[in-house]
Formats: structure tokens, C-alpha cells, sequence
């Protein structure tokens, strides 16, 4: 199965991200990616939906078995009742309706199912969304799960790709995603999820007042199978700044763009706006950049797109983690080392890549990170 668009990325892009997802999809489990702002988490999750490069990782989509990876999208759900009688169940209907529609994007004109079942797909797809029919709202599980029964009797393997889950519990009550739970169960070995957030899924259901209890079902789905996503690699930084390179013809020499990577630690929207601030602080060469280096990235950090992009970092953490930094890049730090939430937030940092242990010292990073935090944070940028 051919892609139709251009690929943006070389095939290898995110390789050990990618080589670790598709495992768990040949075996058809569920997994969760975690990541701070700023990341590159558009680019990741268009990669992994890409045709090529699943036929690339994985040998059952190579030899022909038919496979969909489809993301869903919260920010397409349309406005929601919140006040009404019937709000939740017309708020789990409008999830339903909305990966019931990427569920027709993906596989239109349905010839992997055939004329008749293609036709009744459509009939499914249009009942879905009948407003006239009272019970629509109640009845989009049972529309949904019919859709999705006609793929998976011929074999079909499917994958849903939530991006911005956090919005999306936010906005859906836990019940959608019980059921959701309920439809992984009754097809085990073709349909699973894939979750992309910025804290693990428990913690995001704390923070906007669901009981993780009540979540858990869900949850448990992603236990055994949590992937920090961390800043590129060195070969996918240093392509990103060849693009970058070709994009605002910009040239500079090998001790700039080392400088570059080491200073935004290869975090995607940090090396892009760090390249375009470039121009900014004068001249670089390999003397300056050696006696004057720590300088430069004060400097940086000060960039309002540079401070855009550790801004969008620093809002993506937990209040723990961001009490955690703003105490280490403090003269004297002020954190007990016995307490279970601050070892947790520390653990989750070190994940993340915004720790580092050197020794007897504890490194913020990225260095242009470092610099941000030792500033204001919490101030309007």
C-alpha cells in the first residue's frame, strides 16, 4: 500500500521511537508515548502513520497484510454539551463520531471490504450521524462498534493514534474510554491504541479531577508499554538543520552547528528557533564559541522564539517538576530527597532528558533550558 503524499522525513527518521512502536504493534498492543512541548510530536505521529514506512518496520504490512494507523484528533470535536440532560451521552457520541469519520477518511472508497460491506459501512457511517433518530446519542457505541466489526471479521489490523489524549479526557467522559477498553478486548489481536501526552495517563486524570481509579481500565492498557520520547538523534538533528539550512539559505561552519545542538539539546522546536536566532548574536567563530560559550546561551534563551519554545517545555510539566527545576537552578537548593513526590518528579525529569546526573551534580538540560529557568519562567513572554 503506496503513500500518496510525500514522505517528510527519511524513512530511518525517529529510528529507535519508531522500531520500538511498531514492535508493539505487530504484536498488536497498545502503547503510551510520553514527551514534553516542544519535542517533535506532530512529525513522530505522521511518521508512524505513514504506509512505507510500516511497511519498513514491519513484515506482516510487507507482505501485504492490511494495516492502519489513524490519528484522531481532538481539536475536530465540535462544540460539547456540558449542562444538558443528556451531555454525556451526546460527548461520548461526538468521540465516537469523530473516530468513526477518520475511520472513513482512512479507508475510503472501502474496497479492502468489498461492495456489499462497503455499502452497509456507509449506511453505518450515515445512521452515526442522523440527528433525527432520538436515540442517536445512545446508539453511537453500537453504530461505532458495528463500523469497526466490519474491518476486523476480514483481518484488519487497526491502530488509533490519539494526539493531545490530555484534551481529549479533558473533554470526553471516562466512559468513552471504557468502552474503548471494551472494544480492545473483544478484538485483542486487531485493534489497539496508541497514546501521545505529556504526563503518564494516570497523572493527566489527577491533574483535571478524574479519580485515576475511575480511569484505570483505560490505563491499564498502556502499563507495560510507556516510551519517553526524547529530543532527536544525531543523524535526525543534523538533518533537520540541513533542511533548515536549505529553507532560510543560511551556511555557517561545523563549530556553529555543534554549538547549536549541544546548546538546545537536538529538541526540535528549540533547534528551529535557535537557528533563525542565529543571525542575532554576531559573529561565531570556534574561539568565541569556546571562551564565550556559556554567554552565547544566556543570550539565546533570551530570543522571544527561543522563549517561546522552553515556555512551551516548562508548561508541559507537572507543578512538582516545575518546583523541582526552579530549585536546582537556585544558589542553594531547597528539596528533600525522602520525599516520594519530589523522588517521582525527579524520576520523571530524568526521563523526560530535563536531568542530568554528572557526578555529584545534578545538570539541568538543554544548556538554552537551563538559562531559561534560571530566569523567570512563570513571566508573560
Amino acid at each position: 500500500m503506496k503513500n500518496s503524499r510525500t514522505r517528510s522525513q527519511p524513512i530511518i527518521f525517529r529510528q529507535e521511537e519508531v522500531g520500538y512502536v511498531m514492535e508493539r504493534w505487530r504484536a498488536s498492543d497498545s502503547c503510551s508515548l510520553i514527551g514534553v512541548g516542544s519535542v517533535g510530536k506532530s512529525n513522530l505521529l505522521q511518521h508512524l502513520a505513514d504506509p512505507e514506512v510500516q511497511s519498513y518496520y514491519m513484515k506482516d504490512v510487507a507482505e501485504g497484510k492490511v494495516f492502519k494507523a489513524i490519528i484522531i484528533d481532538p481539536s475536530m470535536l465540535g462544540p460539547l454539551p456540558s449542562d444538558t440532560a443528556d451531555a454525556e451521552q451526546v460527548r461520548c457520541w461526538a468521540g465516537y463520531e469523530l473516530m468513526m469519520h477518520r475511520l472513513f477518511l482512512a479507508f475510503y472508497p472501502f474496497d479492502v471490504l468489498g461492495a456489499d460491506d462497503a455499502r452497509l459501512f456507509y449506511e453505518t457511517y450515515q445512521t452515526l450521524q442522523d440527528g433525527n433518530n432520538p436515540l442517536y446519542a445512545y446508539m453511537g457505541l453500537r453504530y461505532f462498534e458495528l463500523g469497526l466489526e466490519l474491518f476486523m471479521k476480514r483481518g484488519i489490523q487497526i491502530v488509533f493514534m490519539f494526539d493531545e489524549f490530555e484534551e481529549m479526557l479533558r473533554e470526553l467522559p471516562v466512559k468513552f474510554f471504557l468502552t474503548l477498553r471494551g472494544l480492545r478486548d473483544s478484538n485483542k489481536n486487531q485493534l489497539s491504541y496508541l497514546t501521545f501526552t505529556r504526563a503518564t495517563i494516570p497523572e493527566i486524570a489527577e491533574n483535571i479531577g478524574v479519580h485515576p481509579l475511575d480511569i484505570e481500565p483505560f490505563a491499564e492498557l498502556f502499563t507495560d508499554n510507556v516510551y519517553y520520547v526524547g529530543p532527536y538523534n544525531e543523524t535526525d538533528a543534523r538533518d533537520m538543520l540541513k533542511i533548515l539550512s536549505r529553507r532560510n539559505n543560511r551556511t555557517y561552519d561545523d563549530y556553529t552547528l555543534n554549538f547549536l545542538l549541544w546548546a538546545t539539546g537536538r529538541y526540535a522546536g528549540l533547534l528551529r528557533s535557535s537557528f533563525r536566532a542565529l543571525d542575532t548574536l554576531g559573529s561565531l567563530d570556534a574561539d568565541t564559541i569556546m571562551t564565550r560559550g556559556d554567554q552565547i546561551v544566556q543570550q539565546l534563551a533570551l530570543k522571544r522564539p527561543v522563549r517561546l519554545e522552553c515556555k512551551t517545555i516548562w508548561s508541559s510539566l507537572t507543578a512538582r517538576e516545575q518546583y523541582i527545576l526552579r530549585e536546582l537552578a537556585a544558589p542553594e537548593p531547597q528539596i528533600d530527597p525522602n520525599d516520594l513526590t519530589t523522588k517521582q518528579a525527579f524520576a520523571s525529569l530524568t526521563q523526560k532528558r530535563l536531568l542530568r546526573i554528572q557526578g555529584n551534580r545534578v545538570i539541568i538540560e538543554p544548556p538554552v533550558m537551563s538559562a531559561f529557568v534560571v530566569t523567570n519562567p512563570d513571566l508573560e513572554i
